[in-house]
């Protein structure tokens, strides 16, 4: 049996399953879904959002790419932002990093990745600015567990300055903004910041317009 036969093997017993536990599961899951929350995670395999924080197919939107990023320029992400605000009414946004992540530690290198350069990017203007901070950790397993906790917050930062989230709060004061780091080591989720509706930001990036 291949690697992937075994994936769809293990898809017929885990849907078996469920219909043991609940014979309506699939019938009522099919028909909406209402989820409170949207996670912005990393790619990494090793962090599914409803493995680590225990939920059920329909409680969480789920958005992953490399090293959670909130790019003005994704359209891909912001497609899912709009969606997930304004026709899911989402009450919480999570962007969820972890300890050890290996776009963090790419970004803070010198090794020419080919195309994933322009969005390491990104992760490299965070650490020319809080170089200072960074540098200040002793080892380099603190250096880009640093690296990782700031990232968060500027991707949280990020999603604040967008004119989705800013019409949300305008209109529907929602959704709260949070930012969490995932530990591989322990599997414990720290929270790093959080931001409230309406919280203030640089008004260069306030739109008067909403």
């Amino acid at each position: 049996m291949t690697s992937y036969e075994k994936l769809l093997r293990e898809n017929k017993s885990w849907a078996e399953a469920q219909i043991q536990i609940d014979p309506e599961f699939f019938s009522r899951l099919s028909e909406i879904q209402t989820p409170e929350f949207l996670w912005i995670g990393c790619s990494d395999s090793r962090v599914p959002a409803d493995k680590i924080t225990g939920t059920q197919p329909g409680e969480i939107f789920v958005h992953r790419n490399i090293a959670n990023m909130v790019v003005h320029t994704d359209i891909n992400l912001l497609s899912v932002l709009e969606y997930a605000v304004d026709v899911l009414k989402v009450k919480h946004i999570i962007v969820c990093g972890h300890y050890g992540c290996g776009g963090i530690r790419a970004a803070m290198g010198n090794h020419s990745l080919g195309i994933i350069n322009k969005w390491l990017r990104n992760i490299k203007d965070i650490y020319r600015i809080h170089k200072d901070e960074i540098e200040n950790e002793i080892t380099e397993e603190n250096k880009t567990n640093k690296l990782v906790e700031l990232n968060v917050k500027e991707q949280v930062m990020n999603l604040a300055k967008t004119s989705i989230i800013q019409k949300a709060w305008k209109h529907q004061n929602g959704p709260q903004l949070h930012g969490w780091v995932y530990g591989l080591n322990d599997g414990i989720i720290k929270p790093v910041c959080e931001m409230e509706p309406g919280s203030a930001i640089d008004p260069l990036y306030v739109y008067d317009n909403l």
